[in-house]
């Protein structure tokens, strides 16, 4: 165990009981400590073991400690949507701020595990899918989540934002909330989607699914990809000008199928190649297929 680093932890106030190279461990939070079994500040221990990174999930307090040298940046600010009685057909002020706040995804990052442990493909640094180390749910809750850009499909405006609140343990899991899929109240969902490739790197094909992780799934397979969000959206994608053929992976239930039919049956009749993807058992979409695969080969 590093003393430096053991000890500049305790320096900031963190009390941990053991220290393992890669390990996530839990604790008391010194900034908003309730006490009892409170255990609200998330610690990540590097590979290497020489140093930790930590994240209080109710308060945002953060910081790092490196070869006995501690940081600590600058407060994750707090997001509190708007009146959700407000109709905005466009984002709105608070969601471009909040758009703008969310970080890149990477691979050593809690977005990052999330999705590789799910068996997705990480999305394109310029994709329209980005994460906040302590957002605000409506349930009180704070913690990681995903934050997505819906943009309108033909005009690719900013229309809302969809948020997945996650886990930072590499599970893979959700947080343990009610809903932890929100999109932005008193904004337009319809028409939209998520751009997890940018347009300029769409050219004569597309893939497309309802949910990002399925998205990113595919994205394992075949690149660009874009999540319509839902089956509804699915169902009404439009053709676009300069794509020749599309690629839905299909989620195995009625309502994935009739989207699908509906969208193909758009886009043959333009002249375009629709292919799909779907998994074999009844109620799975492609993420939970691929998902049950790399987990039986671990």
């Amino acid at each position: 165990m590093p003393g430096a680093d053991f000890e500049a932890l305790h320096a900031a106030g963190i009390q941990l009981k053991r220290w393992r190279p890669g390990a996530a461990e839990r604790a008391r939070c010194p900034q908003c400590d309730r006490r009892g079994h409170d255990d609200a500040l998330s610690v990540r221990i590097d590979d290497d073991g020489r140093g930790a990174t930590w994240l209080c999930h109710r308060c945002g307090w953060a910081g790092g400690v490196r070869d006995g040298t501690a940081s600590a940046p600058a407060p994750v600010r707090q997001h509190r949507p708007p009146a959700a009685d407000v109709q905005h057909q466009s984002l709105s002020d608070w969601g471009r701020r909040l758009w703008t706040d969310a970080r890149l995804i990477t691979a050593d990052g809690p977005a990052g595990r999330y999705l590789s442990a799910r068996g997705c493909r990480l999305p394109h640094p310029d994709g329209d899918l980005r994460w906040h180390p302590a957002l605000r749910h409506f349930s009180g809750h704070v913690g990681p989540a995903l934050v997505a850009l819906v943009t309108d499909v033909v005009t690719a405006e900013p229309v809302s934002l969809h948020r997945t609140w996650i886990t930072d343990d590499g599970s893979g899991r959700k947080a343990a909330i009610d809903k932890p899929r929100v999109l932005l109240k008193g904004h337009r969902k319809a028409g939209g989607c998520i751009r997890l490739w940018p347009d300029d790197e769409v050219s004569l094909g597309l893939g497309l699914a309802e949910g990002i992780e399925t998205a990113l799934t595919l994205a394992r397979a075949f690149t660009p990809v874009w999540a319509a969000i839902d089956a509804g959206n699915l169902g009404a994608f439009p053709v676009l000008d300069g794509i020749e053929s599309i690629t839905v992976a299909v989620d195995h239930d009625p309502a994935g199928q009739k989207s699908f039919d509906a969208l193909a049956s758009r886009w043959a009749t333009a002249g375009r190649e629709v292919r799909r993807v779907m998994a074999p058992a009844a109620g799975d979409d492609l993420n939970d297929w691929a998902a049950g695969i790399d987990h039986a080969h671990r």
